[in-house]
C-alpha cells in the first residue's frame, strides 16, 4: 500500500538517484542511528547492558528471523 502519487515517487527517486552512492550510504546510515537512537529511548530504564543488547537485536532485526539465531549463539550479547 502506498498514498504517494507516482509522479512524486519518480521525482523522489530520481532526486536520491542524483546523488553519490557515498550520499545514499551516509544517508541510510544516518537513518539507521535516527532509528536505533529511537528504539533504545523506548526501553524501559534500569535494564542491563546485555539486556539493552538483546531488545535492540530482537526489534531491529526479528522480522528477518536473524535475531533468534544470533541471541541463541550469542546469548552473552
Amino acid at each position: 500500500m502506498t498514498d504517494t502519487l507516482p509522479n512524486v515517487e519518480r521525482m523522489v527517486r530520481e532526486m536520491l538517484m542524483a546523488r553519490s552512492g557515498e550520499e545514499r550510504f551516509v544517508m541510510g546510515a544516518r537513518m539507521f542511528d535516527a532509528a536505533r537512537e529511537m528504539i533504545l529511548a523506548s526501553f524501559p530504564p534500569g535494564l542491563t547492558e546485555a539486556e539493552r543488547k538483546q531488545r535492540l537485536c530482537e526489534r531491529l532485526y526479528s522480522a528477518d528471523g536473524v535475531a533468534s539465531e544470533f541471541l541463541r549463539e550469542h546469548p552473552a550479547v
